[in-house]
Order: structure tokens, then C-alpha cells, then sequence
């Protein structure tokens, strides 16, 4: 049975595709995920066949560089043997400064490299992997920052996502008479919907009744956003980005998120219209672009930070949740996705990459 090693770490943003392209590939082969510290957090471990590697970041602290060059030549060495010692056949990384050092190891010992890439800008890791690997799995066709000399390492598909994700009955509702709107930063939370977003949820509850489910990046704030909520006898629920996501996801009329490509993608699977709100200081733009992606086909809406008015984004809710204004012309276009991404058909095209090279 071909062995295939997954490396991920960081971010939320980098390890959910790890969980989902393990959960695509166990039955068919011997997968092993391996993760940096900050990416541990998002990986159970009783589920996932998983161990810890741990990267130091070069350029965490500047005045740390010599040290860190010194511990990051020392992980490579240490990765060689990983791979040596598990027998690895394949290596998929996800991206990220953590996989780098276990790209370089499978390189040297001469082993197979796949790349993925959710985002619609190539990350710097990945772009730096691209010259030595042997493909490249990513949504975006067109995506930022792809050097044209590697065109032919491209292969396009379907966003993966994970099972439980397929699992989740979208008609599932207990209250059909109220409007349920989904707040949610990803995994780095975002602050700022936690002192914007919540005013405008309230100044809408006064036209229309409203379920709120909202990640609150800050515990300071919950009492104060508890109190908003209670005041105008909206319902809610608070949650964190680890929660199941059929608790998270189901039912849901509206969202309001961030740009990141794995919540972006699930949205749209779910035929969730949403309006994305990126976050300026994500590297190289990316979370724009992702949401452009989603823009272009118009299944969504986008809100630059620096554009945000609390006016203009109240009355942009009001119109799609109140009046309905675009919103079913978007939720249609919406459950075309469905048709073609099931699992099964997802599945059946990974295993074919995996199997055929």
C-alpha cells in the first residue's frame, strides 16, 4: 500500500484541507498527517493518524535568525530521516513555512510532491516548492503570482472539503419564520466583526425577525454583544471555530465572513449566499482574491475593511435577507456546485491523481 505523508501546520487555512484530503485518501492508502504546534490545535488527534514536527519560523524574531538557521538545517536533517523511517512514497503539503524543511527532505530522497493550493494567490512556501514538485492541486485556474513556466504541474478541481461537511442537511431548520444569519472570522477570528458587525444585526432585527450564530473572536466582548442581542430579543449562539460544523452551518440563510478559501468553498457547497469581508493584512492580498473568485461567478458579495460603512452594509443585508433583493437569483446559481461536487465524485478524481502518479 503506497504510503503518503500530508504536512501542514499554521493556520486554520492550511490544516482543514489537510483533514479533508486525509479523510479522501485513508481508505485507499496509508496516510499520515504531520503538523507544526500552532497547527496541532485543529486536528484531533484520537481521529487522524498525526504526528508532531515542529519548524522553527526564520523570521520570527530578527535578532533570533542565527539560532533559528541553525534549528531549521537541523529539521531537515530530521525530516530526511521521518520519511526515511516511515517509508513515505508520496509527500502532499498544504503550504506554509512549517513544510518546507519535509519538501526539501523528500526532494533530496527523491520522492513524489504534490502541492495544494486553496487560495487564489500562490503561497510564497508553495511557490518556492513549485520549481522542485511534481504537481499542484488548486481551485483557481488563473490564480495570482503562478509562474506560466509551471502551467503544466496544474491540476484543477472541485474544492475538497470535508465529510462532514456532504453530511449537513441544509433544510434542516428550526424556526423557519426567522432569518438565520452566520458570522464567522475563520480560524484567526475576526475582531473586527465583533464591534462592527453586531450594531447592524440589531438595526435589521427591527424590520425582521433573526437567529444569530456568531464566532466572537474576543471573550471581553461576549457580554457586551449578549446584552445588544438580549435587548433586541434576538436569539444567538456564540461558538468556536473548532465547533462541529453542522451545528455551525445548518439552516443558515446568510453569511457574513472573512475570505478564506476553506470557508469560502464550504459556503458555497451549502448554496449559503454570503458577503465577504477580507482581511486587509492577509499576505499577498489572498483573501480578496479568494472572494473575487466567488464575486466573479456571482454567488456572493464583497465589502472592502477600508469601504466598510455601517449604512451601506445594513441596508445591503436589509435588501437581500428582507426583500430578497438578488439573493435567489445567487442561491440558484449556488446549487449548481452541488451537482458536481459530491463526495464521490470528488473522491474518485483525487484517488485517480494519486493512483496515476
Amino acid at each position: 500500500m503506497k504510503k503518503v505523508l500530508i504536512i501542514t501546520g499554521g493556520t486554520g487555512g492550511h490544516v482543514i484541507p489537510s483533514i479533508s484530503l486525509f479523510e479522501h485518501l485513508n481508505k485507499k492508502f496509508s496516510v499520515k498527517i504531520v503538523s507544526d504546534i500552532r497547527g496541532s490545535r485543529f486536528i484531533d488527534k484520537n481521529k487522524y493518524n498525526y504526528e508532531l514536527i515542529d519548524v522553527p519560523n526564520l523570521f520570527s524574531k530578527v535578532y533570533l535568525f542565527p539560532i533559528n538557521i541553525f534549528k531549521y538545517v537541523i529539521s531537515i536533517f530530521k525530516s530526511i530521516n521521518f520519511i526515511k523511517n516511515k517509508e513515505i512514497n508520496l509527500v502532499i503539503s498544504t503550504g506554509g513555512y512549517m513544510t518546507f524543511p519535509l519538501c526539501l527532505a523528500a526532494f533530496f530522497l527523491k520522492k513524489k510532491i504534490f502541492l495544494f493550493e486553496p487560495n487564489s494567490v500562490l503561497g510564497r512556501s508553495n511557490k518556492i516548492a513549485l520549481n522542485f514538485s511534481n504537481k499542484i492541486i488548486c481551485y483557481d485556474s488563473n490564480m495570482k503570482n503562478f509562474p506560466k513556466k509551471f502551467n503544466f504541474k496544474k491540476i484543477v478541481l472541485e474544492p475538497i472539503l470535508r465529510k462532514e461537511i456532504y453530511d449537513i442537511d441544509q433544510n434542516n431548520r428550526v424556526n423557519i419564520k426567522n432569518k438565520k444569519i452566520l458570522i464567522v472570522g475563520g480560524s484567526q477570528g475576526a475582531l473586527f466583526f465583533d464591534n462592527k458587525i453586531v450594531d447592524i444585526i440589531v438595526e435589521i432585527s427591527k424590520k425582521i425577525k433573526i437567529d444569530v450564530i456568531q464566532q466572537v473572536s474576543n471573550k471581553d466582548s461576549i457580554s457586551l454583544i449578549k446584552k445588544k442581542y438580549d435587548q433586541a430579543n434576538i436569539n444567538y449562539n456564540f461558538f468556536e471555530f473548532s465547533k462541529s460544523s453542522k451545528e455551525i452551518y445548518e439552516g443558515v440563510d446568510l453569511a457574513i465572513t472573512r475570505g478564506g478559501a476553506n470557508t469560502l468553498s464550504e459556503l458555497s457547497y451549502l448554496k449559503i449566499p454570503f458577503i465577504s469581508v477580507p482581511l486587509p493584512s492577509a499576505r499577498d492580498n489572498h483573501q480578496y482574491y479568494n472572494s473575487n473568485y466567488y464575486l466573479k461567478k456571482d454567488y456572493s458579495w464583497i465589502v472592502q475593511q477600508k469601504d466598510f460603512n455601517t449604512m451601506e452594509v445594513c441596508k445591503l443585508i436589509e435588501d437581500i435577507i428582507v426583500y430578497n433583493k438578488t439573493y435567489i437569483q445567487k442561491n440558484e446559481k449556488l446549487k449548481k456546485i452541488t451537482e458536481n461536487n459530491t463526495w464521490n465524485n470528488i473522491n474518485n478524481n483525487i484517488i485517480r491523481i494519486f493512483d496515476e502518479n
